[in-house]
């Protein structure tokens, strides 16, 4: 079966990730989406939160009971109905290995043999997770960054046993016509993949700063929004280093200040975030944060989710510069 073809998703576990999943996969009109969780009350908590995910201005639980209706969304009460027909079973489990290995090798006997096997994990490699599986071809990694309905990056991480029509297949699935997703294929399985080792790489450092009082989380956040966070959304990192380098690019860049770079490289901040010999950086940290952003309401993450919205369309916007002499 083509990606592009009618497929039928169960998706398992839909917490926030889950949630914002089955957003992404019912904007497509020719799926058909199947959801288990163990929660008691699953039916209510989709008529209530998932209406929130889905493209509609006015959110209410009568969309979601016409997607019921329709046989567009389905409601199961156990794992094995759930991927009985699926084409596609999608996992947002817990970030725990013991827990997927042991969900993977009951899905494997549950599900069609040629039904696609995607775990959203954040960082898991997929090879770790089909140690009990029979058959290791049909499972890799599809890592959205949240919320993916929005997002449009996902990262397929295959293991070395991954079939590559496995792979092609949710490449094509997420980058089909009209849809605003691009999707990576990332070639080797490396801890936190590629999007997150970024993330957590800056994170580090801004821990680092605010921890030798360098400045204050409030401001390293204005820091980065007023600087590398537009210029980044439009180059990406090489790109902008290629822009900046002038007429010599990147090479030139690196020959320029490639001293000072080396400088700030060797004094890079290091943080312990599991604790260890540095002690108050976490409290610091969490204090000035809370301190400047307390907690956010529902009104206030709708509203940053349609910024999001519209910083995603001006990296898809074209704009018709007049040739310059």
């Amino acid at each position: 079966m083509a990606a592009s073809e009618p497929q039928r998703i169960a998706l398992i576990g839909v917490g926030t990730i889950g949630m914002s999943m089955a957003a992404l996969h019912l904007a497509r009109e020719n799926t058909i989406v199947s959801v288990f969780d163990t929660r008691p009350d699953l039916e209510q908590y989709l008529l209530k939160t998932l209406p929130n995910y889905l493209s509609e201005e006015l959110p209410s639980a009568s969309s979601v009971t016409s997607l019921i209706s329709s046989g567009r969304l389905h409601i199961h009460t156990s794992l094995e109905s759930a991927c009985a027909s699926a084409t596609i079973i999608q996992e947002q489990g817990p970030e725990n290995l013991s827990f997927k290995k042991s969900l993977w090798a009951q899905v494997e006997s549950m599900a069609p043999p040629s039904a696609h096997l995607w775990t959203s994990t954040s960082g898991i490699a997929a090879s770790a997770q089909q140690s009990e599986m029979r058959d290791k071809t049909r499972l890799l990694v599809v890592h959205p960054f949240n919320p993916p309905h929005i997002m449009p990056l996902l990262e397929i991480v295959p293991s070395p046993d991954t079939a590559p029509e496995r792979v092609e297949f949710a490449r094509q699935y997420f980058s089909r016509p009209g849809s605003r997703h691009r999707p990576v294929i990332i070639k080797k399985e490396i801890p936190g993949f590629v999007g997150n080792r970024l993330a957590f790489a800056l994170l580090r450092e801004a821990c680092y700063l605010v921890q030798e009082d360098v400045v204050t989380a409030k401001d390293l956040d204005t820091i980065l929004m007023a600087s590398l966070g537009p210029r980044w959304a439009g180059n990406g990192v090489f790109e902008s280093y290629q822009q900046g380098g002038g007429e010599g690019g990147i090479s030139a860049f690196l020959d320029k200040l490639g001293g000072t770079m080396q400088e700030v490289w060797d004094g890079l901040g290091k943080v312990d975030v599991l604790g260890g010999t540095e002690t108050g950086w976490k409290e610091k940290v969490i204090s000035q944060t809370d301190g400047a952003y307390g907690t956010f309401t529902a009104e206030m993450i709708k509203e940053k989710e349609k910024r999001l919205e519209d910083l995603v369309r001006v990296q898809e916007k074209k704009y018709d510069i007049p040739e310059l002499e």
